[in-house]
C-alpha cells in the first residue's frame, strides 16, 4: 500500500469515528437541522452561563454547532429552554437567549414543560460547573448537581416518561448521591451519560489501552486544582484502566498524599514500598509538552530528583487500587507540567504504554466539541456511547480521595466502590488531525 493510500485509509477511518455524531443526526433526522421543525428539543440546566463556563464552551455548540473532520457541523437538537441558577454582571444567558430565540425559565420545572403542563423537550443538558457556591470542611465545592438532576428526574417521575441526560463532570461530591443518580436512570428508564472531555480528545500518539490488557500500575501525571483538574487525570486512568481484561471490577482503597509525604513517595522507589514505578513517571514526563526545564536557557531537560520540589512546590497525589489488584496513581504536579499524560506497565511488555491526552488552546477549547458530539450521539439515538458506570467510579475515587486529605492523609478502605461494568469496545477518543 502506498503513503499516499495508508494516509487516506487512516483519515477516513478517524473521520468516520469522529464524525459519529454526525451521522447519528443524518439518520434521526431525515430532513437537514435547518429545518427547526424537525429538529429536536434540548433543555439546557445549568449553575452559570458566563464566557469561558462549561456552560459556555458546551450550551454554544448546541446553538452555533462545531467543526468536525473539517466541515462545520449543525447540531440535530435545537435549544429551546435554559434554566441558569445564578446571573453575574457577566452573564450570557439573557444575551444567548435574545440572539437565538429560545426562552429562560425560572425552575427547572418550567423549562423542561417550557411553561406547559407537560414535559416539552427531548433531552436534558446539565451543567453544574462553575459559579459562585461554598466549599466545605473537606475542600469540596457543594456544586447543586445533584440538586440539579433531582429536580429533573422529579419531572420524569410525575410525567411518566423522560429523556435522555447528560451530566458535566462528576456526579456530585457525596458518594450517594453518585449512587442515587445512576439508580434514579436505571428506575425511570433514561440514558444517563456524565464525565470529562479527557476520554475523547486526541491522544499522542493515538494508542489505546488494548482491550483485555492486564495493566499491572497505571499513573496520570497533571496540573490544576483539587476537586477539579483532579477529576480530569482520573478520568485519564479510568477510560484506560477499564479495558483491562475482565472489564472493571472496582476500587478497593484510596490514599491521597500531599506536599512532602508525596517526595516521600517517590523516593519509596515502587508501589510496594509506599510509592510508584519510576518508570511510569518518567514515561509521562515523556510524553508532555509543558514539562519545565530546571535550568534556563533550555527546551527541554530532563529534571533530577532535586528539581522537583522546587519545581512542583505543592504536589498532590492519590494511590488507589483496583478490586482485581491492578494499581494507579494520579499525580497533580502543578509548575512541572500543564497538561494531562498516561503511562502503563502492562504485564509482559518491557516499556510502558505512554500518551498525551492532548487539549487544544483557548479559546476554542476543540475537545469539548469532541465530548458533545459524543453527547449529541446519545441524544439523539437514545443509547450512550459508554456506561455511566465509568464516572459513577471516578466520583467515588474523587470523593474518597478528599476525604484521605481532610483526614490526615490516611488511607481510606471503598468496598462501596465495587463498581463493576464493561467498557466499549471502541476508545472513541478523536483521531484525525484535525485539532489544530
Amino acid at each position: 500500500m502506498t503513503d499516499a493510500m495508508s494516509r487516506r485509509t487512516f483519515l477516513a477511518k478517524s473521520c468516520a469515528a469522529g464524525a459519529a455524531a454526525a451521522a447519528a443526526a443524518t439518520t434521526a433526522n431525515a430532513q437537514s437541522p435547518r429545518h427547526h421543525q424537525q429538529r429536536k428539543k434540548l433543555a439546557i440546566v445549568t449553575t452559570v452561563w458566563r464566557f469561558g463556563t462549561h456552560a459556555q464552551h458546551m450550551g454554544d455548540r448546541f446553538l452555533v454547532g462545531y467543526p468536525q473532520c473539517g466541515q462545520w457541523h449543525e447540531p440535530g437538537l435545537e435549544v429551546v429552554s435554559l434554566y441558569v441558577d445564578q446571573t453575574p454582571d457577566d452573564d450570557q444567558s439573557r444575551q444567548r437567549a435574545e440572539e437565538f430565540g429560545f426562552k429562560i425559565y425560572p425552575s427547572i420545572a418550567a423549562a423542561l414543560r417550557r411553561g406547559g403542563d407537560q414535559l416539552a423537550v427531548d433531552a436534558v443538558l446539565i451543567i453544574g460547573e462553575h459559579g459562585d457556591y461554598p466549599r466545605n470542611e473537606l475542600g469540596q465545592v457543594l456544586y447543586p448537581r445533584y440538586k440539579l438532576f433531582r429536580q429533573v428526574a422529579d419531572v420524569f417521575r410525575t410525567e411518566g416518561r423522560s429523556t435522555p441526560v447528560f451530566n458535566d463532570k462528576h456526579l456530585s461530591w457525596k458518594w450517594e448521591w453518585a449512587r442515587e443518580m445512576v439508580d434514579t436512570s436505571r428506575e425511570l428508564g433514561f440514558p444517563l451519560l456524565a464525565g470529562s472531555s479527557l476520554p475523547v480528545t486526541w491522544r499522542m500518539p493515538a494508542v489505546e489501552m488494548p482491550l483485555g490488557a492486564e495493566p499491572e500500575e497505571m499513573m496520570c501525571v497533571a496540573f490544576g486544582g483539587i476537586d477539579s483538574y483532579d477529576f480530569h487525570a482520573l478520568e485519564v486512568i479510568q477510560c484506560m484502566a477499564e479495558r483491562r481484561r475482565g472489564g472493571e471490577t472496582g476500587v478497593a482503597w484510596v490514599e491521597a498524599l500531599r506536599g512532602e509525604a508525596v517526595w516521600r513517595a517517590a523516593d519509596a522507589g515502587s508501589w510496594q514500598a509506599g510509592g510508584w514505578d519510576p518508570r511510569l513517571f518518567e514515561a509521562c514526563l515523556c510524553r508532555s509538552q509543558t514539562l519545565s526545564s530546571p535550568r534556563t536557557g533550555f527546551g527541554h531537560r530532563k529534571p533530577l530528583r532535586d528539581d522537583l520540589p522546587r519545581l512542583a512546590a505543592d504536589p498532590v497525589a492519590y494511590r488507589f487500587e483496583y478490586t482485581d489488584g491492578a494499581k494507579a496513581t494520579m499525580l497533580l504536579m502543578n509548575g512541572l507540567v500543564r497538561d494531562f499524560t498516561f503511562a502503563a506497565r502492562l504485564r509482559g511488555d518491557d516499556q510502558p504504554l505512554s500518551a498525551l491526552f492532548y487539549l487544544p488552546p483557548n479559546p476554542n477549547v476543540a475537545y469539548s466539541a469532541e465530548l458533545m458530539s459524543k453527547v449529541e450521539q446519545m441524544f439523539l439515538s437514545g443509547s450512550a456511547p459508554w456506561p455511566v458506570e465509568r464516572t459513577l467510579l471516578t466520583s467515588g475515587v474523587l470523593a474518597a480521595a478528599m476525604k484521605s486529605l481532610g483526614s490526615g492523609q490516611k488511607r481510606i478502605e471503598t468496598p462501596h466502590l465495587a463498581v463493576r461494568y464493561q467498557p466499549p469496545r471502541a476508545s472513541q477518543f478523536a483521531q484525525a488531525a484535525e485539532a489544530g
